[in-house]
């Protein structure tokens, strides 16, 4: 079978949000990219994942010209709430650090940027098989894969890896230099996704004797609802009536009793870990989100430090390309892991204090409430807390 050749100056591996994200900052920068996707489109635009925004995720949307419907359909949070005990307090975002974060679900978000791909007419091939890398350490580098029986070869500058936990890129970086950092959390989450009011209109971090739960959603008439459990539960061990009294239990009082129920429409569980892959770099190869790091979702950080890597990443790139200058290229990583240690570090500190197992010994469990009986107490700690919730900046 021949192989069709194609030359581009940077290939990306991945169709999800970071990988069209930065396609949409490279070429509005007349910087030529393919993008390949291991899924179908109708796929990845029925991944329902992530949904809220830091302040930088949303400005660096804005700046690349699909923050459009953030602000008009999105919900401005200036705050959220963390209970204990039954007994809650609020994490003023706005008057702690000026910022807010927005809530607008990862669809919505996939949704703008291929929209504006095909505005632009992006290269995007969907469902590719047979992935693979080749000349990493030569001027030009190739991607060759297999798409609707036709075998492809991409010669590019550079391959920008986007394509998640469960990609091939990540597995290019030489065994002898790449280093992985790892967290097994001894539980999971459990989620539902439901056609029903939110309970409140900011999120509640619920942190209780029974285990964590957390109240979010994705807009005014969806709700995402997530609840602690074991590893060695499953789907069908929770039906949705069992779901909601457990929720019921674990939420503050007060929002027990507004809590609409209703039929799950998604249902999921999600064992939790915090991973950081380092170097993120290696000759012609970045690596971006998911494909160098993972933590858990509290907080929600994976979408907004995947964004922030193809911040970092896309500088470099406009800077080799418009300048002559490789120097943000070659300083990718270290710059980029900075801030990847740190939120990282965030995510677990926030998981840890939130959530209770039949691992954590009786001092850990009284500590945990301490800590969180300070955090009410504490505007200095409070604003800590905001500062690293809206992001801290690129």
């Amino acid at each position: 079978m021949k192989t069709k050749k194609l030359h581009t100056q940077v290939a990306i591996i991945g169709g999800g949000p970071a990988g069209l994200l930065l396609s949409q900052i490279l070429m509005r920068q007349n910087i030529e990219t393919i993008i390949i996707e291991a899924q179908s489109r109708e796929y990845v635009l029925k991944r329902i994942r992530a949904g809220v925004l830091e302040h930088g995720s949303v400005e660096l949307l804005k700046n690349a010209g699909v923050g459009e419907r953030i602000i008009t359909d999105g919900i401005k949070h200036d705050g959220f709430l963390i209970s204990s005990e039954n007994k809650s307090f609020r994490i003023d975002l706005s008057a702690a650090t000026g910022k807010s974060v927005y809530v607008y679900g990862q669809t919505e978000i996939t949704i703008d940027l291929y929209k504006a791909q095909d505005k632009m007419k992006a290269t995007i091939f969907h469902c590719v098989k047979d992935v693979n890398i080749s000349d990493l350490n030569s001027n030009k580098s190739k991607v060759q894969f297999n798409c609707s029986k036709e075998n492809y070869e991409i010669t590019c500058d550079y391959i920008a890896g986007c394509d998640g936990s469960m990609g091939i890129s990540k597995n290019y970086i030489p065994k002898k230099i790449k280093k992985s950092h790892i967290i097994n959390y001894p539980f999971s989450w459990l989620g539902i996704l439901s056609n029903t009011k939110p309970v409140n209109d900011e999120l509640i971090y619920a942190s209780h004797e029974r285990g964590f739960a957390l109240a979010s959603m994705r807009n005014e008439n969806l709700s995402r609802y997530y609840i602690q459990t074991p590893h060695t539960d499953k789907i069908e061990h929770w039906p949705d009536e069992l779901f909601w009294e457990e929720l019921c239990i674990r939420l503050p009082k007060p929002y027990c009793r507004t809590l609409e129920r209703g039929k799950s429409i998604e249902k999921s569980v999600t064992k939790l870990r915090s991973l950081i892959l380092e170097p993120m770099q290696w000759k012609n190869l970045f690596l971006a989100g998911d494909a160098a790091h993972i933590m858990p979702p509290t907080g929600a950080k994976g979408l907004n430090l995947a964004f922030s890597d193809i911040f970092y990443l896309s500088q470099g790139f406009i800077s080799y390309y418009k300048k002559g200058s490789s120097t943000k290229l070659n300083n990718y990583s270290k710059v980029a892991l900075k801030r990847v240690w740190k939120t990282v570090g965030f995510s677990k500190w926030m998981t840890s204090i939130l959530h209770n197992s039949n691992e954590n010994s009786l001092i850990e469990r009284n500590l945990n409430k301490l800590e969180l009986a300070e955090l009410k107490k504490s505007e200095k700690a409070q604003k800590l807390v905001a500062e690293q919730y809206v992001g801290v900046a690129y």
